[in-house]
């Protein structure tokens, strides 16, 4: 296995300014990877980490630093979806404070054999967790409406349609079981991008978010973290594009009552209560980084962050 050219926390210095780590409390690092924000809340007070992560190869790799923090990181192997019962199986109720560094980690796309990048060849794999259906498994089953679906939905790619008739009549020559073959497929039917990004980007995030219900599992992974949360906790978030970042907004936005209002056309006596506010925001626009942190780590230039605190009594 070639080795991974390493992880560089995105926006690192706001994440902490944010969560802003006290002596003595309890945080979630609900995404590891590659252990560069449970490093640094470790280093910024003495307090305790859990660190969780559903690809094995990131809990395997964070036992070094485990090492470094005795009794202080604590990693376990499962869905940030899952937190309450992985949780409540450490005996933990509550959090002082939870962040989230959304999307695949640098170590799984620098390592061809995990099959998530189309810059290198590898197996079409994608799964984090190495259980379960394969990429490839629904690029050469579903169906060309099914693929297109997928690839609109889940890889906002417009020219959806044209990629999923490509991928059928391809699949249709031979199993399409490579990304680097994926990938020339997807370039040979989207037309170049002026910005420069590759045109298979959004086919292969499409796959990626499809493969592992990224979606859905950020959703019940926000709603956990936030019915943990102690008073004053924090929940920090960042997210790399706009259905994760939608996906943050709203949730955040809702338990500190700023969903959305219902029709004024509804009847009165129809009207779901509205819940009380659990939490305060702390970044009512996203933040961004820096032009700095962009030049030095490309990957960052599509972060958002958005934070909130529940409050001190807890509602």
């Amino acid at each position: 296995m070639s080795a991974p050219a390493g992880h560089v926390p995105v926006m690192l210095s706001e994440v902490l300014a944010l969560l802003a780590p006290r002596q003595g409390r309890l945080y979630l690092d609900a995404t590891f990877g590659g252990g560069g924000y449970s490093r640094a809340i470790l280093e910024a007070a003495a307090c305790t980490v859990i660190a969780l992560d559903r690809d094995p190869d990131a809990i395997r790799r964070g036992a070094a630093l485990a090492a470094r923090f005795p009794g202080r990181l604590h990693l376990v192997e499962g869905r940030f979806g899952e937190m309450v019962s992985l949780l409540a199986g450490r005996g933990v109720a509550a959090l002082d404070g939870v962040v989230f560094d959304l999307g695949v980690s640098s170590f799984q796309l620098d390592t061809p054999e995990r099959g998530f990048s189309f810059r290198v060849d590898g197996p079409l794999d994608m799964r984090m967790e190495r259980t379960g259906p394969t990429a490839a498994d629904l690029v050469n089953t579903l169906s060309e409406r099914a693929l297109a679906d997928l690839l609109a939905r889940f890889g906002e790619e417009r020219h959806a349609r044209r990629v999923a008739r490509a991928i059928v009549r391809a699949r249709a020559e031979a199993p399409i079981t490579t990304t680097a073959r994926l990938a020339a497929i997807v370039r040979a039917a989207v037309p170049p991008s002026a910005d420069g990004i590759d045109p298979a980007t959004r086919s292969f995030q499409g796959l990626r978010i499809a493969v592992n219900d990224e979606l859905g599992e950020l959703a019940r992974g926000l709603d956990a973290a936030i019915s943990l949360l102690a008073p004053s906790g924090r929940i920090v978030a960042v997210a790399f594009h706009s259905l994760e970042d939608g996906i943050v907004k709203r949730a955040l936005a809702e338990a500190s009552g700023r969903g959305g209002n219902p029709s004024r056309h509804a009847p009165a006596a129809l009207a779901p209560p509205r819940a009380a506010p659990r939490l305060r925001l702390l970044t009512p626009k996203p933040l961004r980084p820096g032009a700095a942190e962009v030049a030095a780590n490309p990957r960052a230039r599509s972060a958002r962050l958005r934070a909130a605190e529940r409050f001190a009594e807890a509602a």
